[in-house]
């Protein structure tokens, strides 16, 4: 058997595993140096699989971080696998999958509180039970 046809052999293998439930084909990069390029994006991530998008963070609150999306998710799966804490220009990456209910979580509910007792002081609802 052929190192290529062997290769091929242990990718159909993996490819029949269940996967987690988180894997998905869009992954969330934190802990990216701030000068980094999207040619070296391409050229760090596209060696595990045919990239779709990636989103570079160019704003103050999200230099650093990048959106990968993949065509395949196992092709998502493997980059997660390989490059978790691979080291690019002395940092460490941190390669997660991008999970919106989690990113939505975030939010701080006191900030939401506040804002809620704002709009019911505007409109002069007082937040009792709506009455007809």
């Amino acid at each position: 058997m052929s190192a290529a046809m062997a290769q091929e052999a242990a990718l159909g293998k993996n490819r029949n595993a269940r996967l987690p439930p988180e894997v998905n084909r869009a992954l969330y990069v934190r802990n990216l140096p701030f000068n980094i390029t999207a040619d070296e994006m391409y050229d760090i991530f596209g060696k595990y699989g045919a990239i779709r998008q990636i989103r570079l963070g160019d704003k103050r609150d999200t230099r650093g971080t990048a959106y990968v999306v993949y065509e395949d998710i196992y092709d998502a799966k493997n980059a997660v696998d390989h490059l978790s804490g691979f080291n690019v220009a002395n940092r460490y990456l941190i390669v997660l999958y991008y999970n919106p209910a989690k990113t939505a979580k975030k939010r701080d509910a006191a900030k939401e509180e506040a804002e809620i007792r704002a709009l019911q002081a505007k409109f002069g609802v007082d937040g009792a039970s709506d009455r007809l």
